[in-house]
Parts: C-alpha cells; sequence; structure tokens
C-alpha cells in the first residue's frame, strides 16, 4: 500500500502563481510514473500531467506552457508548479502514483483561483 500526501493548494487570484506537493511512501517511487489529475466541481476528472521514472513529462494542452511537473527522488516528492491561474483551473488536484490500470491516489488539495 502507497500513501500519498498532498500540500499546497489554496485561494489566489488569476494571473497568480501556486506549487503543489506530493509525497510518496514506498521504496519505488524513483521507477515509479507520477501524475496530477484535477476534478472541478460538475465535471469530470481529467488528467493535468504526468512524469515517467526517466523524466519524461506530458501536458494537457489547457495547461501547457503555464504549469511544470518536476520530482525528486530523494524525497518521494512530485511537485506541480502552476503559473498564470486562471478562474478555470479551479478544481480538487490529486496525484497518482502510477500511470498505468493499477495506482493509488491522493487525497486532494483544493485549488481555487478567483477573477
Amino acid at each position: 500500500q502507497v500513501q500519498l500526501v498532498e500540500s499546497g493548494g489554496g485561494l489566489v487570484q488569476a494571473g497568480g502563481s501556486l506549487s503543489l506537493s506530493c509525497v510518496a511512501s514506498g521504496s519505488r517511487f524513483s521507477v515509479t510514473g507520477m501524475g496530477w489529475y484535477r476534478q472541478g466541481l460538475g465535471k469530470q476528472r481529467e488528467l493535468v500531467a504526468t512524469i515517467t521514472s526517466g523524466g519524461t513529462t506530458n501536458y494537457a494542452d489547457s495547461v501547457r506552457g503555464r504549469f511544470t511537473i518536476s520530482r525528486d527522488n530523494a524525497k518521494n516528492t512530485v511537485y506541480l508548479q502552476m503559473n498564470s491561474l486562471k478562474p478555470e483551473d479551479t478544481a480538487v488536484y490529486r496525484c497518482r502514483y502510477g500511470l498505468g490500470f493499477v495506482g493509488y491516489w491522493g487525497q486532494g488539495t483544493q485549488v481555487t483561483v478567483s477573477s
């Protein structure tokens, strides 16, 4: 069982920045792909960004150029730097351990962007 603890959400004005962190338990973090997903109120969950164990990144079109996913294997942590935030970025953001069918989810952190 892997446990994930997210932090860094909050309230920010449009155009501002936030940085999310997700710390994973266990010893296989460095060989595991990680991702950030979000779900806005009344919306379906959507992929935000992923990073493979080798550091290859992928972004949703809606966030590309504004968000950056990164990882620190020494700290078992994946980050999501969010810049130029828009009201439509408002959602619960959750990290995921594992990019395949089997994986684990964090509890989620709320990001609210005011206009």
